[in-house]
Order: C-alpha cells, then sequence, then structure tokens
C-alpha cells in the first residue's frame, strides 16, 4: 500500500483544523499517512489547536511561516520540503474540500501510474461558491485554457495529489508564488502529463471567507504572464 503525506495551508482555521485533521484520521484509518500543517502565522488561536494536535497524533506535524506575507504557494512548498512519503495530497483547511474522498482518490491514485489526481469542481452548478468566486473562476479557467492549453477542466483546484519527485524535477520552472500552486505545478513542464479527474462537490465555506481577492487576482495574472512566455521559449 503506498504512504501519503497530506499537506493542509492554514491562515485563521481555529474553528475548522481540528475537525478536519481528526475527519482525516478516521476515513484514511487503512492507510499510511502523515499530516503537515502549513500555517501563515495565525492570529486566532490556530496555533494553539495545532500544538494540542501534534502532542496527541505522532502522525501530525505543523510548520509556522512567522514575519513573512501570507502565501499559500510558499506554504505547500515548505510543506512538501517536510514530508517523508512520495505521494503528496493538498488540500484546504476550511473544511470546502471534504476528507470523505480521501479513500478513494488515494486509492486510484495507488493503483494507476499518475503524475497527478485533481479534484476538480463541477461548474455546471455553483455547490458551495459564491456567485463572484463561481464566475470569476470559470473566465480565469477560459484565459488559462487560451493562452497555456487545457491540461485539466480545473487547473485552479487547491485539492490534488501529485509526486514528490515531479515537484523536485521541475522547481527550477514552478512559479512559487500566489495561491494556485496546481497551476504552476502542471505548467512548470512542457511534457503531456498523465492526469485523472476527480469531479466533486464542494462544501459551503466553513466559518471563513473566501481567498479570492486582488492579491490572488495579481498573482494568477503573473502566473499567466510568466508561463505564456515560458511557453513561447520552449
Amino acid at each position: 500500500m503506498n504512504k501519503f503525506s497530506i499537506i493542509i495551508p492554514t491562515f485563521n482555521e481555529i474553528d475548522n483544523i481540528e475537525i478536519l485533521v481528526k475527519k482525516i484520521f478516521i476515513v484514511l484509518k487503512k492507510y499510511i499517512f502523515e499530516i503537515i500543517v502549513v500555517d501563515d502565522n495565525s492570529k486566532d488561536g490556530t496555533k494553539k489547536i495545532l500544538k494540542k494536535l501534534k502532542l496527541n497524533n505522532k502522525r501530525f506535524n505543523y510548520f509556522v511561516r512567522k514575519n513573512l506575507n501570507r502565501d499559500l504557494s510558499k506554504s505547500i512548498i515548505l510543506g512538501v520540503s517536510k514530508t517523508k512519503y512520495e505521494n503528496i495530497v493538498v488540500m484546504d483547511g476550511d473544511l470546502q474540500h471534504n476528507p470523505d474522498y480521501l479513500p478513494k482518490i488515494c486509492q486510484i491514485f495507488s493503483r494507476n501510474d499518475l503524475d497527478f489526481l485533481v479534484c476538480s469542481r463541477n461548474f455546471k452548478k455553483r455547490y458551495g461558491l459564491s456567485f463572484t468566486r463561481f464566475y470569476s473562476s470559470k473566465f480565469l479557467i477560459l484565459m488559462i485554457n487560451f493562452l497555456l492549453g487545457k491540461k485539466i477542466s480545473d487547473p485552479m483546484s487547491g485539492f490534488f495529489i501529485f509526486k514528490k519527485n515531479f515537484f523536485k524535477s521541475n522547481k527550477d520552472y514552478i512559479y512559487g508564488n500566489g495561491f494556485k500552486i496546481l497551476m504552476s505545478l502542471i505548467y512548470s513542464t512542457k511534457r503531456k502529463l498523465n492526469i485523472y479527474e476527480q469531479k466533486i462537490i464542494f462544501k459551503n465555506r466553513f466559518n471563513n471567507k473566501s481567498k479570492m481577492n486582488f492579491i490572488v487576482l495579481f498573482h494568477i495574472i503573473i502566473s499567466l504572464i510568466y508561463y505564456f512566455i515560458l511557453r513561447l521559449k520552449r
């Protein structure tokens, strides 16, 4: 059975992270795994929860990015450097990514020779997404597909599995800033990738607000330009 490192970036998730971690331990009880939380220096008491979780679980660890600008991509990159397993799961800490999907997607990834397994949102309906986030995401995905070429239906998903060796092999071409690291990963290479898409239904965000803001959009636009230029050079 393959082993998995689950990376969860957090910022002010005091109401969510303990629920999520406990649920992961329940649904993946038949798997060998570790959970690594990378926190962007939360101010709401999240760090106290993380400390308590670490005391109670040998397969749980956390790291805090202090005195740094909030950046989900950098948090995940730090998390990757701390993992001990080859198969890496990335998911959000706000409970929009339902941990009930984990056994299924881990099994699919284990049984197939995949570069990525991406949990793609269903854009036919607005499950768990605000009106603004739903249509802005659809527009941005359209632009990504037009400028960079379509590789998957949801390159901005934050719930996916990949191999650590892929990251190591392509890290020099990864735009490691912003909040949409999946896009950076899959467009860091020009080779055709073996990607499996698992359609999921997003749950409503619990006790938190959307991360979609001008900083997120800025980094998406910069990464679009970066990978478009990289594509032309190749």
